[in-house]
């Protein structure tokens, strides 16, 4: 019904935002990706928006970019995952690292996001595979199952999501496990 917003951003309330659209207000559910990239207050700003009606509430989500949207609908469309949640995901991870996590099969990262335990985690996982990524910002490359082992060894060593992945993209993509570990680990003690 209500697909784009076009206007002055008038308040900042994380993770709500008005915009003013020529003297009407909209309330705004954003999630934390999209709220550290709008601009100041009184500032124009644009958002794709997706709106849920529910018997007892309309609410409005806006997305800074067309993959956050399309991301966040294909997560509400899973049973037990509300837009509330959906929001909880975005604001936690990035489209591409939601993908990337998907692509290894990887619920430690989705278990860190608040409100995601490990059962939700593994039915994101499965009920996602092979849907998010294809039409949304995925490497073109399938990672192998050895890379997604070599991606868990380092962050159960203590190197953070986005550390041991930059480290996996200068891995050979055919290094077997044992290799890719050193590799890696030499790669992050520079």
């Amino acid at each position: 019904m209500i697909g784009k917003l076009t206007g002055i951003l008038a308040e900042r309330n994380p993770p709500q935002v008005v915009v003013d659209c020529n003297g009407v207000g909209y309330e705004v559910d954003v999630p934390m990706s999209t709220f550290y990239n709008l601009p100041s207050t009184g500032e124009r700003v644009s958002l794709l928006t997706h709106f849920v009606v529910r018997e007892d509430a309309q609410v409005l989500y806006g997305f800074g970019s067309a993959d956050e949207r399309a991301t966040f609908r294909q997560l509400i469309k899973i049973s037990g995952v509300g837009p509330r949640m959906a929001l909880g995901v975005l604001s936690g991870l990035s489209v591409a690292e939601l993908a990337q996590a998907i692509t290894l099969q990887d619920a430690g990262r989705l278990v860190k996001i608040p409100g995601i335990g490990k059962k939700t985690a593994e039915r994101l996982l499965l009920e996602l595979k092979g849907k998010l990524g294809a039409d949304i910002g995925m490497p073109a490359h399938a990672a192998t199952d050895a890379q997604a082992d070599i991606l868990q060894a380092l962050v159960a060593l203590g190197y953070s999501d986005k550390e041991a992945a930059a480290s996996l993209k200068a891995l050979p993509k055919d290094a077997a496990v044992g290799e890719g570990i050193k590799l890696a680990l030499k790669a992050l003690a520079k």
